[in-house]
């Protein structure tokens, strides 16, 4: 029986989003022009190629200036970055995403780092990575991001929490580690090598799971009453499902994120809001 509530990802989204568009009034009234975003994709991967549709659908109805570059999977790294480049140096651009995976023969390292700072609104780059690390202004990978907006959303205050995320990637479980070290939680990073995994979640005020493994995490890993964010999108039987056992977790949450319908609209979203702040900082509007 599903006692917790939801934390509806398009409902969290919808209240952000809407704060960016009345924004973009008052900017657009201030500058005559709008954020410019300007997403790469090679080859024709099915996900990255709906990742891409919805990153332009988004920014186009908040009224951003959008432009996609789709290039073929034969793309060299050399013509990638020379695109990165111009990209870098067009004043109608303040963000730029090349989309993740790209094809083995591309370094994706390499074209990260080739992005201007300013423009980076993943927050990939080298220096944004570092400022995170240390606390300093930076552009925050939209993904954790979006997890703090929806732990922010429900009034859940980390401060002398025990915060437990399983997964240890650079774009989720270490930035979002991170995130809630600044906001004073107590804060433990598991991953494949963590001994009795279920003893760790268990002390968990609050669980963030993003490892790419169907249902890995049931309800008797979840300390009553503690919140569950569910990062992972599986899919199983042809349906889509987490790396939390919904059903289960929902029996001993006191939140939870539902896939599909949780973490996935905040990252185009926080996405819009990076944009957004790169466009702030170029015209010094506070």
């Amino acid at each position: 029986m599903v006692t917790a509530k939801l934390i509806k990802g398009p409902e969290v989204a919808a209240a952000i989003r809407e704060q960016i568009a009345g924004e973009l009034v008052s900017l657009k009234e201030k500058t005559g022009t709008v954020p410019g975003l300007s997403v790469v994709l090679i080859g024709e991967d099915p996900a990255s190629k709906a990742y891409v549709g919805n990153k332009e659908k988004t920014s186009k109805a908040l009224g951003f200036y959008s432009e996609v570059h789709r290039l073929p999977v034969e793309t060299t790294q050399e013509e990638l970055l020379k695109l990165v480049d111009q990209l870098n140096k067009d004043d109608k651009i303040h963000g730029i995403l090349v989309q993740l995976p790209l094809p083995a023969h591309i370094e994706d390292q390499a074209v990260l780092d080739a992005i201007s700072v300013d423009k980076d609104v993943d927050g990939f780059h080298p220096i944004n990575v570092g400022n995170l690390m240390i606390g300093e202004d930076c552009y925050i990978p939209c993904t954790p991001h979006g997890c703090m907006k929806m732990l922010e959303f429900i009034g859940f205050d980390l401060k002398g929490k025990n915060a437990v995320v399983v997964g240890r990637s650079n774009i989720v479980g270490k930035p979002v580690a991170l995130l809630m070290l600044q906001q004073h939680a107590t804060v433990t990073l598991c991953h494949s090598r963590t001994k009795d995994l279920g003893a760790v979640c268990r002390e968990a005020d609050v669980l963030i799971v993003a490892v790419g493994r169907a249902e890995m995490i049931a309800g008797d890993m979840i300390k009553p009453g503690a919140v569950v964010i569910d990062v992972g999108i599986n899919r199983v039987d042809d349906k889509l499902v987490g790396d939390v056992h919904f059903e289960s977790a929902a029996e001993k949450a006191s939140y939870i994120t539902p896939v599909p319908g949780g973490v996935g609209p905040m990252t185009i979203t926080m996405l819009m809001l990076n944009t957004l702040e790169s466009f702030k900082r170029k015209h010094k509007i506070k």
